[in-house]
């Protein structure tokens, strides 16, 4: 287990790194680079834009990797989702300016950034089946929470390598959008083959070996037969995953813009990406925590009451953040990332969970992915027009309802860690000495 673990939390780490730091340029140079005659808003636009095009290709990714995830095993397509994540990230440091080929460069951006989307698809599900299949009776939480820090840990690489690439080689704003940018994509060919060397060295989940041995695995494909057995999980886990992916990417993403922006925060670039690293550290300690709680009291009620504490957040956040100092935006950032993780920590070993194993990579791929498209592609997209016309507060409202949206979708699924196995036997009940409790309130 502990290799299992190692290797999963690795796998994701380096996978969201590469994912992540088109977050960061997206925000800090690619309006720039890419975009330069759209001017500020209309750029930041843009550039957001093609950071929401990953997210219409993840669910993509899910069902593509999926099949052969239900098919030929978790280990090979995971192997696959890291090299097809490594080339598109590499691809893109090298990619020249609009200066240098003009509309060919936004054109290969979009390009590229859709196959780093199709791989992240793909990526989420696999890791966390190879936790979760392995893990023993009562720990799932624990040991699914492993591939959960990957986001944590990448965010915290990411804005390191830029912070690093910008104070180390005291570039100057010009070289920095030259050149510095660029060095954190292509560094992340070396993680890629760390990656797989970790991949390759670990054996096939105990329970899909079970399944391809009791010859039950999918016969026809796997995402025909999820939507005809179990659509109503892949949707809901798809409303619960909207808030958290709206408050992981409003964090690491657009704040990372709206921090330097002269109209927003107005804070100094390298004094972001110093936060960016102190609220990822948070971020990961909150995700071990939700594990851990959700293994002694449930899944449901740890994001339940992680969905209460973002939906008072949402309406703060931005009054908090217009006050123009440090600090506030600091607690905005570390706070929103710290409530995400608070239910991130569980949602690993939840999803799973709901589904049954011929279809299990397919099934919680979907949903979680799915969930990406509402929460992550749309609100950093509308949050510049959202500001410039209604005033900040306008995106917290955004927020809120999305935390309703997951609570509500939470509340109608079935509580899962009481489930004994993960065999393909079907989506177990609680035991029957379990009697339901207030999702919120801890048993005692």
């Amino acid at each position: 287990m502990r290799r299992v673990a190692t290797a999963s939390c690795i796998g994701t780490t380096i996978e969201y790194y590469d994912f992540f730091i088109y977050g960061t340029a997206a925000a800090l140079v690619f309006p720039t680079i890419f975009f330069p005659a759209l001017g500020s808003t209309a750029g930041t636009v843009a550039s957001f834009a093609t950071f929401a095009v990953a997210f219409g290709a993840r669910p993509l990714g899910a069902v593509l990797f999926g099949h052969f995830g239900d098919r030929i095993g978790r280990k090979r397509t995971l192997v696959s989702t890291l090299l097809l994540m490594g080339v598109s990230t590499v691809l893109i440091g090298l990619l020249p300016a609009a200066a240098a080929i003009g509309v060919v460069a936004p054109i290969l951006l979009v390009v590229l950034r859709f196959l780093q989307g199709l791989a992240v698809g793909g990526e989420w599900a696999g890791a966390n089946l190879l936790a979760a299949e392995h893990a023993p009776p009562g720990r799932r939480g624990f040991y699914a929470v492993f591939p959960q820090l990957g986001p944590a840990i990448a965010f915290a690489l990411s804005s390191a390598t830029f912070l690093i690439s910008d104070v180390a080689l005291g570039t100057t704003d010009e070289t920095f959008l030259q050149f510095g940018w660029r060095i954190p994509f292509v560094l992340s060919g070396a993680l890629v083959v760390v990656g797989l060397w970790m991949r390759l060295s670990i054996e096939e989940t105990p329970v899909f070996r079970a399944e391809q041995k009791a010859g039950t695995t999918s016969r026809s494909l796997p995402f025909v037969d999820v939507l005809r057995v179990q659509s109503r999980e892949v949707l809901l886990a798809a409303g619960l995953m909207s808030v958290l992916f709206g408050f992981f990417y409003m964090g690491t993403a657009y704040l990372t813009a709206y921090g330097t922006d002269p109209e927003g925060a107005a804070l100094d670039r390298r004094t972001v990406l110093a936060i960016g690293i102190v609220a990822a550290l948070v971020l990961a300690v909150a995700t071990i925590v939700g594990g851990l709680w959700s293994d002694r009291i449930g899944r449901r009620r740890v994001i339940l009451f992680s969905g209460a504490l973002a939906l008072g957040w949402s309406l703060v956040l931005f009054p908090l953040l217009d006050t123009g100092s440090a600090v506030a935006f600091g607690a905005g950032v570390i706070g929103t990332l710290g409530i995400f993780g608070i239910a991130f920590g569980p949602v690993g070993a939840f999803l799973p969970e709901l589904f049954q194993t011929r279809f299990r990579y397919t099934g919680a791929g979907a949903g979680y992915n799915l969930g990406g498209v509402l929460g992550g592609a749309v609100p950093p997209l509308l949050a510049p027009g959202l500001i410039e016309r209604h005033g900040s507060i306008a995106v917290g409202v955004m927020l809120a309802v999305l935390a309703l949206i997951s609570i509500g979708s939470t509340l109608l699924l079935r509580e899962t860690a009481q489930r004994v196995t993960l065999d393909d036997q079907g989506v177990a009940e609680p035991a029957a000495d379990s009697a339901p409790a207030s999702p919120l309130v801890p048993s005692t």
